[in-house]
Order: structure tokens, then sequence, then C-alpha cells
């Protein structure tokens, strides 16, 4: 393992702050009682218009030479812009005012969309799969790097719908839905409720894994470019795959539920890439479980 010890630096901790319950970092009280309410919270400001525009030159300029970043299984091992994002102060604030001082970073991809594309989100719960709990203690973030509207298929969230755990869903696997099995809820529920999570560059949207949400196409002529973060209190578990790894963001891991993940210090190091690609292979054999080898070939790509 010399070679991580070059490639990467360990995450520093950084002193941890308040509990959830006392004084606030960055939410406001109303803020925390919306995400409490309605499993959802947003804008919430991250990063100033200029500093949301240098990223995105500096994601578009990296896939004019690596091609699209879409849905690549944690970019913030083997990107330095991710890794800064993930970093990013106001956004650790945030999250620590929902989760509490000790944070992980367990997972993320960039979930864009391309101008006049048909791919869509069925309406799902993100913790159907994913193997990790308690629910109360993960947090997803949804950060723009673009203007994020209706038009160009912005997510879509039923408040209050985390309440009910979660729901029954079936695999409909379809070629244009970027879920991996293309699951999506059984049951009936009010759709009329649903709010589309409008946002601009540089803001964000918290929400609970189980959160009713989806999106839709791309009808616009603008690109939608949005990386999604999942962060974890280090007392959470993965119940369905062994050996999963997460990275120290901020705080200290009395549990070590999960392996240490490396930060990257170059893009695209071929030991970081290596190192993500084993994860990723073994969280899609996890995530495909039980689905047969034909639908792992043609829809594995979308995990």
């Amino acid at each position: 393992m010399e070679f991580l010890k070059r490639l990467f630096r360990s995450a520093p901790p950084v002193p941890t702050g308040p509990t959830r319950g006392n004084v606030a970092k960055l939410l406001s009280p109303e803020q925390v009682a919306r995400y409490d309410d309605d499993g959802v919270v947003f804008p919430i400001d991250v990063l100033t218009p200029d500093e949301a525009a240098d990223y995105r030159a500096r994601l578009e300029a990296l896939e004019a030479r690596h091609g699209k970043m879409k849905f690549a299984m944690k970019p913030y091992l083997t990107m330095t812009l991710v890794d800064e994002l993930a970093h990013a102060p106001r956004l650790l604030d945030a999250v620590e005012d929902l989760v509490g001082p000790n944070l992980l970073l367990w997972d993320g991809a960039f979930i864009n969309k391309e101008p006049q594309t048909r791919n869509f989100v069925s309406w799902h719960q993100d913790l159907t799969y994913w193997g990790v709990g308690p629910a109360e203690q993960i947090v997803s973030i949804w950060l723009a790097l673009s203007p994020v509207m209706a038009e160009n298929g912005c997510m879509k969230v039923v408040p209050g719908s985390h309440r009910d755990g979660i729901l029954p869903h079936a695999d409909r696997f379809h070629d244009d839905n970027v879920l991996s099995r293309g699951q999506e809820l059984v049951d009936d529920f009010d759709k009329d409720a649903a709010v589309d999570v409008v946002l601009k560059p540089g803001q964000m949207s918290l929400h609970h894994g189980h959160v009713i949400h989806s999106s839709n196409p791309n009808h616009s002529d603008q690109r939608r470019i949005g990386l999604n973060l999942q962060f974890i209190a280090p007392s959470v578990r993965q119940r369905e795959m062994k050996n999963d790894s997460a990275m120290l963001i901020r705080g200290r891991d009395d549990h070590q539920h999960f392996a240490p993940e490396p930060r990257p210090i170059i893009d695209f190091a071929m030991e970081s890439v290596a190192f993500a690609n084993d994860i990723g292979a073994r969280r899609q054999e996890m995530l495909f479980r039980g689905v047969d080898e034909q639908k792992q070939r043609r829809y594995g790509a979308a995990v």
C-alpha cells in the first residue's frame, strides 16, 4: 500500500463542533425543522456564483479529456475538484447541523443531464437498496453547478414522505432510467404534493434517505449539472456488503465500521482509479443482487 501513501493524503481531522440539538453552525432553527418535517430543505448557499462557474469549467475541462462524468461512482476519490467540493466548509457545516460533528463521506456521483435528452429518475426512496442505516444518521446533498429548474429536469420531492419509512418498490428496468434497477414505488401516493427543487449554481439541497423523489427528462437547451454526495455518521452500519468504505471528512471515527478511503492529490491517478473501480464493482454486485446476468450487463452502467 506504499503507492497509496505517495498519491493520496488522509483526510485531516477537523475540530469537532456541537452535536445536533445545540447551536447550529449554518442552518437556522426553521431550516432544521423543515428538514425534520419535510425530509428536504433548500436552497442552501454553498458557493458564490463565480466559484460555481469555476468548478463547472474545471469539470468540463476534465470531461473534454476523459469523457462525461455522469454517474461515475465516488468521483471524490479520483477528482480533486470533487474532493474540494466535498470539503467545502459551508456544505459540511450544514450537514453537521443535521448529522452531528463526526462525518464520513460514503458515496457520490455527478447526476448530469444533457440538453434535450430522455434520461429520467423514477419515483423512489434512496435507502431501498443501499444497505446502510439508521436513516436518521444519513443525509444526501445535491449541489448545483448549473441552473437547475423544472425545464432541465430538477429533482421533485414529496415533502413529509420520509416519515412512512421504506415503502415497497418494484424493479422496472428501462434504458432511460438513471436508477440501476429502474426501481419504482409500487403503492399510490400524492404526486400532486411534489415540489420542484429549483437551485441556482452554488446552491444545494439536503434530503433524507426515505423521502420520495424523482426527476423528469431535460427538455431544455441547458445542461443540468449536479453533484450528489451521501454523508453518514460513523455509527452507521452497512448490512448488505462486506468491507464497505468511506472517507473521514470531519471529526473522528470511533466505530471503524467502514474501511478508510484516501483523498486524491492529482486527477485520475492510476492507483486512485483502480481503488474506486474495485469499490464500484463490489457496490454494483450488491445493488444487482438477484438480477439475472443479462440485465446486469445491460443496465450495470447506470449504477
